[in-house]
């Protein structure tokens, strides 16, 4: 088969550079190792920068996000029984939205459907071929069947175990890496959110976060040890632990309940440069990952993709190879400040095992001067939101 752009990966980042490419006149197949319903029943966040809705916007895919989306204006940060709140809309005139990332996919795959485009599931053995060349293609078989996609371009959008950058040869390609030495454990249960925007908080006995993804689903976290499993935690401990580092009035009102979903993730930071190599391009997880404090990681991704997708459409449109020559510098870009904001706000709220009293002190200064400057909350806010592309 021939198209223009064949995208490897039917993720969010994937789909939306597709739909996108189509409402350019831009032909795409999507080509997905697994099952439409494999990819939807993945839990992700869901907070959702100004620049995220607009590409959906952009897209065609935005009424459901607009109709069942939580818009928050702010969000609340504890430390040591004390709390205050960062109001996003006063300082940059902007929000967030609340809305699962499976929600985002889900409308991503119906407009798709809609639309009579080609998605390529179940396709094993995925290579990409002559990427360094003019005429790059992708083999994959189905079924004992061999398939190969002739193609002007290939997007990466198979995430951190995906064969797209592994395509790049290492010496072609630097990665620039940071592991912490803790993870976090999280829970999803169907009970009310325990207030209606996030709450981010630090505790002596270390970071909770407080979330939900609709009025009666909440998302809870707590920062664990790399060496613990989901097993290891009842329920009930994991509620009782959570209370401990939450105000007091917060921990009072909380709704505890069964869990449906419980799973620890460990916390890295990743960035691959360069994000592209001849006509293959690498969008979202598989050119960099972040940890999940202050939500970037899928935000990012679109990031990627409001870059790629503007090079693609002014490269078809005008012959014009500037946009895409200059992809991975911009994209970069933006990738290094979500990198930072995540390791400044992962620093100011997780407790490192190594931590000295200084550290502690220097950590609760940060807080305070965070809770108390307009201009560190300013800052603070626009990262927060997303900053422009």
């Amino acid at each position: 088969m021939r198209t223009q752009v064949a995208i490897i990966g039917g993720g969010p980042a994937g789909l939306l550079l597709g739909q996108l490419l189509h409402r350019c006149g831009i032909d795409a197949v999507v080509i997905e190792r697994k099952t439409r319903d494999h990819v939807l029943s993945r839990i992700r966040a869901g907070v959702l920068e100004t620049g995220f809705v607009r590409l959906m916007e952009e897209a065609g895919v935005a009424d459901r996000l607009h109709e069942r989306g939580l818009v928050h204006h702010g969000t609340r940060i504890a430390a040591h029984g004390r709390s205050f709140r960062v109001d996003f809309s006063d300082l940059t005139g902007m929000p967030v939205v609340v809305y699962g990332q499976t929600e985002v996919t889900r409308d991503l795959y119906d407009a798709r459907e809609a639309a009579g485009l080609a998605t390529e599931f179940r396709a094993e053995g995925v290579a990409i071929h002559g990427a360094d060349t003019g005429n790059p293609h992708v083999t994959f078989s189905r079924d004992g069947t061999e398939f190969r996609v002739d193609c002007d371009f290939v997007a990466g959008c198979d995430g951190f175990h995906g064969i797209s950058r592994q395509t790049i040869p290492l010496s072609a390609r630097t990665e620039y890496e940071k592991t912490y030495p803790f993870g976090w454990l999280g829970i999803l249960s169907r009970t009310p959110p325990v207030d209606h925007e996030l709450i981010y908080a630090a505790s002596d006995r270390g970071f909770a976060l407080c979330s939900m993804r609709n009025a009666n689903l909440s998302r809870y976290y707590i920062q664990c040890a790399l060496s613990d499993h989901p097993e290891d935690w009842s329920d009930a401990a994991f509620w009782d632990e959570l209370k401990r580092r939450l105000p007091e009035d917060v921990a009072d009102r909380m709704v505890t309940g069964p869990s449906i979903e419980k799973s620890i993730a460990p916390l890295r930071s990743l960035v691959t440069e360069p994000m592209q190599w001849g006509r293959l391009f690498l969008c979202g997880d598989a050119a960099h990952i972040v940890p999940p404090t202050g939500a970037k990681g899928l935000n990012l991704a679109a990031s990627d993709v409001h870059y790629l997708h503007r090079g693609l459409a002014r490269f078809y449109e005008t012959g014009d190879a500037e946009g895409i020559d200059r992809y991975s510098e911009q994209a970069l870009l933006q990738v290094w400040k979500a990198e930072r904001f995540s390791w400044w706000f992962s620093g100011l709220l997780h407790r490192y095992p190594d931590m000295a009293p200084f550290d502690l002190k220097m950590q609760q200064a940060e807080i305070a001067f965070l809770r108390d400057n307009r201009a560190q909350q300013r800052a603070f806010a626009e990262n927060y939101v997303g900053l422009p592309y």
